[in-house]
């Protein structure tokens, strides 16, 4: 661990790497802050923050932290309320027609809410891929909720609206805009003399723009139309980030301090150590333990990390579509001296260089019958399978003639040389342990046969459109909020489809809808679709008109 008396050094390191990372990440402008110990350690913005306006990037430039948010909701929620569960009655009103009893406010703040994640569902109502999503949707699509996912408690699934409700119960509950409830609670406390809710993605006050493109085919303005509260609407400068890491090091001895209520250890309901709290991801980079989140929107990458026992916080704010969480993975590495290419939290066991070059058993076309998705396993390169489950594909490292693992996450064949034999999936971080069983790339298929109407009554007025135009098969959602874009259908095998789900309210789109078509008496008779956010909604075949 560095000390007091190699400090220069380090700074120069830093400097040198933040450096190295404006050239290796291109793009119209950032902002990094390094802060130790309570002191700033290294602190440098370069571009733009407006390339019309030829506004540079300062440190007093506001930036869309997004996600980022999600702590500062929680922090104000954890000094305004001695018992954060007062504020359950208010998101029960919020979802008036779940036939559950609610997630508790610890389970939406935890992300083990079991709710479906608002920006998926609403593609089901049809809502545009690029289209205004506002109060009002967010509203209708939250309040239209009446089952959920998982038991609240048990799992771990990324939802936004958690925040977004844990905000809008502070408002109905204190008669307060959350604004003045950040800026009472937390800006004024902090020394955040520039942070606002700047809910509206559209614009920033100071002109400030996330941008699109590459260094080749140039950069533009990012157009986005969401409204955003507690899940990911905060606009903070560099400046504002460096004062809450030294407020977060101030308290640092204080049990009862505000950051370490936040980053204190959450649990699910079986006792087993759950990834996310209050806002916060913990993990560990470099063998620290360390808290951290990252927040993205068209436009806008950002990321902070913080390492409790080495003191140590970095911030990294791009207004252009790199991967900021990279860029803090190597300054964290820069610190400590590091000439590592992967911090811990990402390293992969080694591949099994004994392993023949034939078909993997892991291989192929699987089910989860638990969330009804889709798992495609396929070979890569030398010792490397991919696994395409979640919203991106994931890279697993080969172990064994049955089995592959990525960080914590492992698969494993049970029956060696049973062509029937499941695969059982570990996702500790999630709490899951599923069984994957194998479906069947070919067969028999009358695709036309899909060619319809399927209503689902869980969603009110959702309809999935499937039709037939030259030979190939595509559909399109509506419902409440518009008539939604149709899309091409990809046959995986018989009565098993995925149809492309693009709409990116704020990371990336959630993943391919896995379209699951189920049988009845050999006549299709529901539709069981699911993205990873969205899981497990059924649609039922309408009766189709008289030829």
């Amino acid at each position: 661990m560095p000390t007091s008396h190699n400090l220069p050094s380090m700074a120069q390191r830093l400097t040198d790497e933040i450096s190295a990372i404006s050239r290796r990440y291109p793009g119209p402008g950032g902002a990094i802050a390094v802060v130790h110990e309570g002191q700033i350690i290294a602190r440098q913005c370069w571009g733009y923050a407006s390339l019309e306006r030829r506004i540079p990037f300062t440190p007093s430039s506001l930036f869309r932290i997004c996600s980022i948010t999600k702590q500062f909701t929680c922090a104000t929620m954890l000094e305004r309320y001695k018992d954060p569960e007062v504020l359950a009655p208010f998101v029960k009103k919020r979802l008036p027609h779940l036939l559950s009893d609610p997630p508790t406010i610890a389970h939406l703040a935890h992300n083990q809410s079991g709710l479906r994640d608002y920006w998926a569902v609403a593609m089901l109502h049809g809502a545009a891929i690029e289209g205004a999503f506002s109060t009002v949707d967010s509203q209708r699509v939250i309040a239209g909720t009446r089952s959920l996912q998982f038991l609240p408690g048990t799992s771990y699934s990324y939802v936004n609206q958690n925040f977004r409700l844990i905000s809008e119960a502070m408002e109905d509950e204190s008669g307060l805009s959350f604004a003045e409830l950040l800026q009472r609670h937390v800006f004024e406390k902090t020394g955040m003399k520039r942070a606002i809710l700047a809910a509206d993605t559209s614009t920033m006050p100071d002109g400030t723009t996330g941008y699109e493109g590459t260094e080749d085919g140039g950069y533009w303005p990012a157009r986005n139309n969401i409204y955003w509260t507690g899940d990911a609407g905060m606009g903070a400068s560099l400046d504002d980030m460096i004062a809450w890491e030294q407020f977060i090091d101030a308290q640092r001895d204080d049990p009862n301090g505000l950051y370490n209520r936040l980053s204190t250890p959450t649990y699910f309901e079986n006792g087993h150590k759950a990834p996310y709290g209050y806002g916060l991801q913990r993990g560990t980079m470099q063998g620290y333990d360390v808290t951290f989140h990252g927040g993205a929107l068209r436009g806008w990458r950002s990321n902070r990390l913080h390492c409790a026992k080495l003191r140590l916080s970095i911030v990294v704010l791009f207004n252009h579509m790199s991967p900021a969480h990279l860029a803090v993975s190597s300054l964290f590495q820069t610190f400590l001296g590091s000439k590592a290419q992967q911090s811990a939290a990402h390293k992969t066991p080694p591949a099994n260089t004994n392993i023949t070059p034939k078909r993997h058993a892991l291989e192929g076309l699987w089910l989860d019958d638990e969330t009804g998705l889709s798992a495609r396993i396929s070979s890569t390169e030398t010792g490397k399978l991919q696994l395409r489950y979640l919203m991106v594909p994931e890279t697993l490292t080969i172990t064994a003639p049955q089995q592959a693992e990525i960080g914590d996450v492992t698969l494993r064949h049970l029956q060696e040389g049973d062509e029937s034999a499941h695969i059982l999936m570990s996702r500790p971080a999630e709490d899951r342990h599923a069984l994957l069983k194998p479906h069947p790339q070919t067969g028999q298929m009358d695709q036309f046969e899909l060619v319809g109407q399927y209503y689902c009554s869980e969603l009110d007025e959702s309809t999935f459109t499937i039709t037939e135009n030259g030979g190939l098969l595509y559909g399109g959602f509506s419902g409440m909020l518009g008539t939604g874009r149709i899309e091409r259908l990809t046959p995986l095998g018989p009565d098993l489809w995925t149809f492309p789900c693009p709409r990116a309210l704020d990371h990336t789109a959630p993943g391919d809808w896995t379209l699951l078509f189920e049988r009845r008496h050999g006549r299709i008779h529901t539709l069981r679709i699911g993205c990873w956010l969205a899981r497990n909604l059924i649609y039922q075949r309408l009766p189709q008109d008289p030829q």
